[in-house]
């Protein structure tokens, strides 16, 4: 299964850096018609996986997925799940 991943290791504090690298990855699951984002916010304070969770609940954002899945085995990692027909 095809499947993007965007690691925020790097970005982890800039802000606009990191809400325009969700967007991209966003973006092009929906053009490729990819059915799986591996999105990793890695462990930390647990701030920045708050973030991306809080980018996934924004109406025009939820409207584009399926279903978001959080690792039960790993914290830092966030699966956005999406259902083409």
């Amino acid at each position: 299964m095809a499947k993007l991943k965007l690691d925020l290791h790097d970005i982890y504090n800039r802000g606009d850096q990191i809400d325009r690298a969700l967007r991209e990855v966003i973006d092009e699951a929906v053009r490729r018609h990819i059915p799986l984002v591996e999105i990793i916010p890695g462990k930390g304070s647990g701030q920045l996986k708050k973030r991306v969770l809080r980018f996934l609940e924004q109406k025009e954002v939820r409207a584009l997925y399926h279903r978001v899945e959080k690792d039960a085995d790993n914290f830092g990692r966030i699966f956005v799940h999406f259902r083409w027909k």
